[in-house]
């Protein structure tokens, strides 16, 4: 029996159509959908788990006391240390998931989700409506007029998908592209996920920037101030902790698009919340949809929020870009998720009820295979261009 389709795949493939019109790239028009939203799992050998996120299965969807379903994903050791806390101090092995799911059941859906967000958790509810709108323009600046045959600049200081998708489908398009990491906190997925982190990050330049010398962090903004594009996915503190004031340089320097990449909004309450790729998809409605349509509630793709909002955001970046005005553009995963649902709603529902079907029946099959893109650049060692990308100062 061959594996389904995976749902929104035909969303993305749209979007990635329009992309290339827009860039005029061969490059993202020998794209698909199917490949983007699904190349992942299929690389990774993942099965479709049902209830339980594919690949390590570090999300899982648990009933509640008020029959409500809740999205609690636990990738790091500290967030399991919080847990006594999301329960109320309830004692139970923060190791053992089918202790943490009993806790689950004796507790209401949305007070978890609310104490969850406030204690850092990435969770969701699969009944919540996103509290941001997907694509939100916060700040804007001085125009910039470039010259014929101008080649753009992004910096790319995102990690893990969806923020460096949107600097590799601008690569694609033809930007010259320099990943920023930190000296102590390398991307995650360069180490846990290399053949996930070559496609994407292939050739992106390559530098790490200590955070916690001034010198550096200030080579590093004079980096920004000539970039055309920023792309990033800290919360708001975090990249305030940094030394970096975005909405300030947008305003100061001409033509600059600056791209931040959240779970759930960029702005007010919900820019505090932390959202990871699994969890924010059921956050906008797509695990209710597979319940809905297959009887059957559970995850649908692989953190599929993270590459639809990776196609979103480098569509938004491009029209920007060419437009020439300034501007600091916040994308909600969980609402693109739910955007994205609406739409291919609107396109084929008939379609989106078929395959969400299909995803539902096929809990224990592999995920859809899709054939391996071939690199077209060299991927850099971490660091391998700070020497001449930074100024010496920051080297010191």
């Amino acid at each position: 029996m061959p594996a389904p389709a995976i749902p929104l795949a035909r969303w993305a493939d749209r979007q990635l159509r329009l992309l290339a019109e827009e860039t005029g790239s061969p490059r993202i028009a020998a794209l698909d959908g199917a490949t983007l939203v699904g190349e992942r799992g299929s690389n990774g050998g993942y099965l479709i788990n049902g209830r339980v996120s594919a690949g390590l299965g570090g999300s899982r969807l648990m009933p509640t006391r008020d029959g409500g379903w809740f999205a609690l994903t636990l990738i790091r050791a500290e967030d399991r240390e919080l847990l006594p806390a999301l329960f109320l101090g309830e004692a139970l092995d923060t190791g053992d998931n089918d202790a943490i799911a009993a806790a689950v059941a004796r507790h209401d859906c949305a007070d978890l989700v609310a104490r969850g967000r406030l204690l850092g958790l990435p969770v969701a509810s699969a009944d919540e409506v996103p509290a941001s709108p997907p694509v939100e323009v916060m700040a804007r600046g001085p125009r910039r007029q470039r010259v014929a045959g101008h080649r753009p600049l992004a910096i790319d200081l995102s990690a893990i998908w969806a923020g460096p998708l949107a600097g590799h489908l601008l690569w694609l398009a033809g930007a010259e592209v320099v990943k920023v990491e930190s000296r102590t906190r390398p991307d995650l997925i360069r180490r846990d996920d290399p053949a996930t982190f070559d496609l994407i990050n292939q050739g992106k330049a390559s530098i790490v920037v200590d955070f916690a010398s001034d010198g550096e962090k200030a080579a590093l903004v004079a980096l920004i101030r000539r970039a055309d594009f920023v792309i990033e996915s800290s919360r708001v503190r975090a990249l305030r902790q940094l030394g970096i004031d975005a909405d300030a340089l947008v305003r100061e320097t001409p033509g600059l698009v600056w791209l931040s990449v959240t779970g759930h909004g960029a702005t007010g309450e919900a820019a505090m919340w932390t959202g990871i790729g699994n969890d924010c998809a059921v956050a906008g409605g797509l695990a209710r949809a597979l319940a809905d349509a297959g009887g059957e509630i559970g995850y649908v793709g692989d953190a599929i929020a993270d590459p639809l909002t990776g196609i979103t955001a480098a569509r938004a970046a491009w029209r920007a870009w060419r437009g020439g005005e300034a501007q600091r553009i916040g994308f909600a995963m969980s609402a693109i998720v739910a955007r994205a649902l609406d739409e291919e709603r609107a396109f084929d529902a008939a379609t989106l009820t078929a395959e969400l079907r299909g995803w539902a029946a096929a809990v224990g099959r592999p995920f859809p295979q899709v054939p391996r893109r071939p690199l077209l650049a060299e991927v850099r060692a971490p660091g391998a261009d700070t020497a001449r990308i930074l100024p010496a100062p920051a080297r010191c």
